[in-house]
Parts: C-alpha cells; sequence; structure tokens
C-alpha cells in the first residue's frame, strides 16, 4: 500500500464511532478484513481476563444538546467526539447550571472538542468546543443520549502470516477510539500495509486489532499458555502525523527488537525513550508476569501534539508521506530481524585469502567496495558462534545490511555457516 491508500483507509475509517465494545468496532474490523483476512475472537460481557472483567456492550444510536428554539446546539451526528465514550443513556430537560457537570471543554483550546470516555464508571457526558459553550444561554435544554448498555461482547482481530518459525513478530493497534485520524487509524493503515507486504518470512507475523488495554489484557488472557512464541514485538499507533519517529523500548530495554530500532534509527532524526509503565499496550505485554520483548513505535507520542485526543486530529492532520515513512522505518526493522543470524567461520585460522574466492574481485566498481570489504572482514572475525550479525552492526558501526550482505557471499564462498537454535 502506497502512502496515498494508507490515507484513504484512514479517510474510510474516520467518521466510525469506535469504542471498547460495539457496532463501530466490529465494523472498524470489518473494513480491516476487506484488506487482510482476519480472524475474530469475540468475548462475552462477565467474562473474567487476567485482574479485568469484561464489560457491557456499548451502542449509540444518536445524541444531542438542544436549546429552547429546538436547534442542536450540539449534535452527536456532526461529530462521534461530541459524546463522551460509554455515556449511559438520558432523555432530560434541564438548566445549564444543571447540565454544566456533565459537558467537557479545553479552554485552553476553544475551538476544539475534547475525546473524553468513562467505560468502567457509569455516567453520561457531552464534550463541545469551549466556544460553543462560552455562547450558550441559561436554558432550558433539552438533552438525549440514546444509547444502550447491555450484556454482549468485545471483540478483537488477528491477522498471521505464516513463516518457516513458530517464534512470533508480534504487531498490535488498539482500535478502540472513535473519529481520531492519527492516535488510532494512522497505525492501524501501517499495520495493514505491512501484512500485505510481507511474504515467505523466517517468523512468523502476528497482528492484533484489539481495543487499548482491555482488549490487549484479554488477548493474553486467553493466550497465556502461548505467549513465549512472541520473540518479539511493537505496539503502533500515531504513525501518520510530521513528527520524527519516536521507539520507546520494552520493559527489558535491551531486547533484540530495542537494539534493532536503535540501530535503523541512528543516522536519521528520532527519539528513543526508555520504558514505562503509561502509554500503549506495549505496557500490557511488558508486564512483569509475561516481560515481552515488545517495544512502542510512534512519531509524535502520545500526549505530545496539540491535536493529541481532539477533534483537530482528523484525515488532514494525518500526511500520507509520513505514514510511508513509518512504514518503511517498520520495514528496515523487520529486514534487520528476519536476516540477524549467527555464523561460524570454516577457516578460523589466520585471515582466509578472499581474493582467490573471487570475493574482492566481485566487488569491483562498486560505490561502496571499503565498506563491503570491511564487512566481510569483520563478519570472519566475529562469526564465533557467539555473536550475531546485529552485535557485529553494534561493534563495527557498519550497516547491518552490509554485514548482511557479506554473510551472505562468505555463505557462498564456503567460509561460514549460518547457525540455527
Amino acid at each position: 500500500m502506497t502512502g496515498p491508500e494508507m490515507h484513504d483507509l484512514v479517510r474510510r475509517l474516520y467518521p466510525l464511532c469506535r469504542s471498547i465494545t460495539g457496532p463501530g468496532l466490529r465494523r472498524t474490523l470489518e473494513i480491516i478484513g476487506e484488506s487482510i483476512p482476519l480472524e475474530i475472537t469475540e468475548v462475552p460481557t462477565g467474562t473474567k481476563v487476567l485482574d479485568w472483567t469484561i464489560p457491557r456492550e456499548w451502542t449509540i444510536r444518536d445524541a444531542y444538546i438542544k436549546d429552547a428554539t429546538g436547534a442542536k446546539v450540539v449534535d452527536f451526528q456532526d461529530s462521534n467526539l461530541h459524546v463522551v465514550g460509554y455515556s449511559a443513556p438520558v432523555e432530560a430537560t434541564m438548566s445549564l447550571g444543571e447540565l454544566r457537570g456533565h459537558l467537557h471543554t479545553l479552554p485552553g483550546q476553544p475551538d476544539l472538542v475534547p475525546y473524553r470516555t468513562s467505560y468502567y464508571a457509569e455516567t453520561w457526558g457531552f464534550c463541545l468546543s469551549q466556544r460553543t459553550l462560552d455562547g450558550l444561554v441559561d436554558g432550558p435544554y433539552e438533552v438525549r443520549i440514546d444509547s444502550t448498555l447491555a450484556d454482549g461482547h468485545l471483540t478483537y482481530g488477528e491477522h498471521v502470516v505464516r513463516g518457516a518459525s513458530s517464534q512470533e513478530v508480534l504487531i498490535s493497534c488498539h482500535v478502540c477510539h472513535p473519529s481520531l485520524a492519527n492516535d488510532n487509524l494512522a497505525g492501524v493503515a501501517v499495520a495493514v500495509a505491512l501484512a500485505r507486504r510481507l511474504t515467505d518470512p523466517w517468523y512468523t507475523y502476528r497482528f492484533v486489532f484489539a481495543p487499548g488495554t482491555i482488549g490487549a489484557i484479554a488477548w493474553l488472557a486467553r493466550n497465556r499458555a502461548h505467549v513465549d512464541r512472541v520473540a518479539h514485538g511493537v505496539t503502533l499507533a500515531c504513525a501518520g502525523d510530521s513528527g520524527a519517529i519516536t521507539y520507546k523500548r520494552s520493559r527489558r530495554g535491551d531486547a533484540e527488537v530495542d537494539r534493532v530500532f536503535a540501530h535503523v534509527l541512528k543516522d536519521r532524526p528520532h527519539t528513543l525513550l526508555d520504558f514505562s509503565p503509561y502509554g500503549y499496550d506495549e505496557r500490557q505485554y511488558c508486564s512483569p508476569g509475561f516481560n515481552l520483548a515488545v517495544g512502542s513505535l510512534t512519531r509524535t507520542p502520545y500526549g505530545g501534539y496539540p491535536e493529541y485526543h481532539t477533534s483537530a486530529d482528523d484525515p488532514d492532520f494525518v500526511r500520507p508521506e509520513a505514514m510511508e515513512d513509518t512504514l518503511e522505518t517498520l520495514w528496515t526493522a523487520v529486514r534487520v530481524l528476519e536476516a540477524n543470524r549467527r555464523y561460524e567461520n570454516l577457516s578460523p585460522y589466520g585471515e582466509p585469502q578472499l581474493g582467490t574466492r573471487g570475493l574482492y574481485g566481485s566487488l569491483g566498481g562498486r560505490s561502496d567496495t571499503k565498506q563491503a570489504q570491511m564487512a566481510m572482514l569483520w563478519v570472519l572475525s566475529y562469526s564465533d558462534g557467539s555473536h550475531s550479525l546485529l552485535d557485529i552492526a553494534e561493534r563495527s558501526n557498519l550497516p547491518f545490511h552490509a554485514l548482511a550482505e557479506a554473510a551472505d557471499a562468505l555463505r557462498g564462498a564456503g567460509l561460514v555457516k549460518e547457525l540455527t537454535g
């Protein structure tokens, strides 16, 4: 998928009213499933998942606030951000004073509508711009939220690309936010694009599209006996803004996936963050009992841009070229993970003669001849069975791809062999 194609997917998904359960979430997964096949899991209300319980399912049909003339001053049909997520049904007439405790604004950003939720405490509310609130008179106001909280299911989807190995790379995206294009949909679009690009990989790649927190917890609870198959992973969000790439390390801090991203980002503007137990679902995958090697890949991270969790995070805020750059960064990391092997030097006593094997001659005319020669020497020197190509890349400060090419050439000449296990 190209940047414009990813952007088209963002625009198509944007109007849907997503939450941690309900029709908008299911419809989102249906649309993703048009691009990549998904296995859908439904977890019933009341199911115990680790220390949590699957809540009732939320369905919303309409909501508004009407003034005394019958005009809608706040209308869910204009933006699904206008209703606090998981609002209980309400139908009442009240004054502005009575209503005010249920209204949420951003005084510092008076033209924007905030995103607010109340998943686990039954209440109701509306979100509106501070400018709209400032223009309201005392009332009375007709207030209506046509919603349902009832026993149902939590839904998540998985797409698996089978590889030669049963060891897995986990790519996880949250799909619970309503109309927020960068914090949610851009990451989804990049994940879909990566899934479509993968062919015949070494690792098995598992893509999880689940509601934030409770969805990842439900997935972990249902896969508790098999999480040891996750060798590497990353949560993907905020993938389409104009900021530089940010990678947050896993709780382990020095996992292979952490080192891979540090290596592929070192020659470009970026930010590397140490793990903290706040953010996206990496905090669930990295919780002490699981301690999976799952980092977080974003551009500007959560809370780091003014449009975050506001109505300004719309499709025009998301840039196709930024999503392309995020995809290529992720793809480069995947290629390093795929090729990071250990080798054994089959001629370890002294430096083998490369010229007689045609290895130096094959480099003639290349603009990177010196780098390629050095890569061969580094691979030979550290192919002792205990150093991976990534180890050698970090020590030599040579690009990983140069060392991978050198290893291939040396293997073809019978000078090294790839180790398995």
